[in-house]
């Protein structure tokens, strides 16, 4: 996994210093090297997770030959992530004339440009963020993948375009404005996340997951190559439960072997006491000879540890266990570093672990991990999900509705089915046939209402919840229920918090690359064909796949009730004492300086939190907490921080064809 970067420019040749800074603010997610290619137009910089091909996989890359043309070097790329069935590819590209000189899946980007143009994104098994420049036509292409795992974020400023896997990279440009967005903060003050392609910040947009983006003689054109899709409810084809399960089975265990087995270095495997995680692992540890590394996260407070459940597996297994005990002052030590690696206001504290973990996998001497991401939104694993087929119950049977309740929920102290009322309440709110999101309008409605603390100049007059809805295709009307929820995690809460400010940011900021088996393209193309039945049977979530692997994981994790991944809130910041950076970004000439939230009520909210520990506040008071002082850090720590002067990781290696025409030195590759 890397870190990618460019410049494109209408009127010069781009600056090599401002490549170079892109680079060093990106040097976290690529310190085994760096390198930039430059011309006349365009620049490209790239920085290195040396995982395939570590020694001939030096990027950026071109290709020795273009077969379509005989003209050599035309076609260079910069690319963040992994192709896992770049063997195959290569193979199919080598029957067609092509030739190539390293065994790197960067190469046969290239290739696959060269022989497929935008045809070949639905060839990749794979995740990335991308950047081509065919200087054939003088054409830039941006892509990323179907769900979004990789991040690539463009900008426009002084007749340039400007990409780059994190923000922070973009604002090495002083003529890039650094401001938050009104409409960004309010999606994620109600959705969680920005979504793509806008983002928290003012002018700076990201790729949308499964798109591709175009740039010629300053045109752009966005296409998209995939989106999730369902069959409509009851015309599914595939409804044999029992052959659904055997072929789960045997699609996700290959995908599990090609994330494993596709790498130069070794690769561990995260446990986290629950079944995603248990059958990526055990998977692994039934392919493999070499002992197995796993790691876990723990936490000193016994509401959130699922210890038990981890080294249960791991005897399983007979894996080299690794984990890390969290406390509640951890995560309010390293929130400023979890904010900036984020890039975005949060509502729970949760990537703060995940950071710890991935230290301690980086400090293992890993650099790759495999994780069970993905499984929830994609075999119906949420609670919101089991809630989508209530509420489409309590429209038609409202007692048969309130008989189900009493299914959900068991990991809570306060469950509905203690409070029918509250039940009543939350099921039957903003019921409506014609609602294409009535699984999501009680979340949506509960994280709306923290837009009341910001100042009414930063106040979007709203519409985050409208315009995600807007999106959806005009076939997810005959969709089921579930599916329609499925359709909006995807969209929302999985590329903007699962796999961003959760994933890629909190395994990359130490410099550690995740792999997804739940994410293959062939494990959702099946997962999407089967009824949604199948996904939650009855009110048993993921039935589909505790059915596939019922021999592999131990009964006690697979009917244990669902335990969502959650961490201290507000008890992080105050139970065990306060961090002095909390009181610098809440204070009073912060608050104004930042400009986002009404001064009166975060005092007051800090008041209640000082008074509690941080212990016994609603959920809502927790997320506000949250969003306040991730906002205030993320204000501190990149918006006004000067920027980074960081150097560009050793070995910095140049393609710069500009040279040879201004006398400096030859036009070819240098080394620096």
């Amino acid at each position: 996994m890397c870190g990618i970067c460019g410049v494109l420019s209408s009127t010069e040749a781009p600056d090599p210093a401002l490549v170079r800074d892109m680079l060093g603010a990106l040097a976290h997610r690529g310190p085994d090297g760096s390198g930039y290619y430059r011309d006349e137009r365009v620049a490209l910089g790239h920085t290195r997770l040396a995982i395939v091909d570590t020694v001939g996989g030096t990027q950026p890359m071109t290709g020795r030959s273009c077969r379509s043309s005989g003209e050599s070097e035309q076609v260079w790329v910069t690319f963040n992530g992994e192709i896992f069935n770049h063997v195959e590819l290569a193979a199919q590209l080598r029957s067609r004339g092509h030739v190539f000189d390293t065994r790197s899946d960067t190469e046969v980007i290239v290739h696959a440009w060269e022989e497929w143009g935008p045809g070949c994104f639905e060839r990749f098994n794979g995740q990335w963020a991308l950047a081509i420049w065919d200087r054939r036509t003088g054409t830039l292409v941006l892509s990323r993948d179907r769900f979004g795992v990789r991040p690539l974020f463009y900008t426009r400023a002084a007749g340039q375009l400007l990409f780059a896997s994190e923000v922070k990279a973009l604002y090495a440009s002083p003529d890039v404005p650094r401001e938050l967005d009104p409409a960004g903060l309010d999606q994620v003050l109600t959705l969680w996340s920005a979504v793509a392609p806008r983002t928290v910040f003012r002018d700076i947009a990201q790729v949308p997951p499964g798109s591709y983006l175009t740039f010629r003689d300053g045109v752009e054109v966005e296409r998209r190559y995939w989106a999730p899709s369902f069959p409509p409810a009851g015309a599914e084809e595939l409804t044999d439960l029992e052959a659904n399960a055997e072929a789960l089975r045997t699609t996700l265990m290959a995908a599990t072997r090609l994330r494993f087995e596709r790498s130069d270095v070794p690769v561990a495997a995260y446990l986290s006491g629950g079944i995603d995680s248990a059958v990526t692992a055990g998977a692994i540890a039934g392919f493999t000879s070499a002992p197995l590394h796993t790691f876990s996260l723990r936490f000193a407070e016994a509401e959130f540890d699922e210890g038990g459940f981890q080294a249960l597996m791991a005897e399983r297994l007979g894996t080299v266990h690794h984990d890390v005990v969290v406390s509640e002052r951890d995560i309010a030590d390293v929130f400023p570093q979890v904010v900036r690696h984020a890039e975005s206001p949060l509502l729970r504290t949760a990537p703060a672990p995940m950071f710890l973990l991935s230290r301690l996998v980086r400090e293992a001497g890993f650099k790759v991990v495999v994780t069970g991401e993905g499984a929830d939104e994609v075999l119906g694993g949420y609670d919101i999900f089991r809630e989508a087929k209530i509420r489409d119950l309590w429209l038609r049977d409202p007692a048969a509705a309130e008989a189900a309740v009493e299914q959900l929920y068991p990991w809570m102290h306060r469950s509905p089915n203690q409070a029918p009322a509250f039940a009543r309440s939350f099921f039957s709110r903003n019921l409506s046939p014609d609602d294409l999101a009535m699984s999501h309008r009680p979340r949506w409605d509960s994280t709306a209402v923290l837009g009341s603390m910001l100042r009414p100049e930063i106040r979007s007059p709203g519409g985050a919840a409208d315009s995600v809805v807007d999106a959806m295709p005009a076939s997810a009307a005959t969709w089921d229920p579930v599916a329609r929820a499925q359709w909006l995690e995807m969209t929302t809460l999985l590329p903007g918090y699962i796999l961003a400010s959760q994933g890629d940011r909190m395994l990359m900021g130490n410099s550690v690359e995740g792999r997804f088996p739940f994410l293959d393209p062939h494990v959702a193309e099946l997962a999407g064909r089967v009824p949604a039945e199948h996904k939650i049977h009855g009110m048993d979530e993921k039935h589909l796949l505790k059915r596939a692997f019922a021999d592999l994981v131990p009964e006690e994790i697979l009917r244990r009730p669902k335990q969502p991944y959650r961490a201290p809130d507000a008890a992080a910041f105050f139970a065990g004492g306060t961090p002095d950076w909390v009181f610098d970004v809440t204070s009073g000439s912060a608050l104004e300086a930042a400009g986002v939230f009404r001064p009166d009520l975060v005092q007051r909210l800090l008041e209640k939190a000082r008074r509690t520990g941080g212990r016994g506040l609603g959920n809502t008071d927790n997320m506000r907490l949250v969003a306040v002082l991730s906002t205030q850090l993320l204000h501190s720590e990149l918006l006004t921080a000067p920027t980074s002067s960081a150097a560009p990781p050793a070995p910095l290696t140049v393609f710069d064809t500009t040279l040879e025409t201004t006398g400096l030195e030859p036009t070819g590759r240098t080394s620096a």
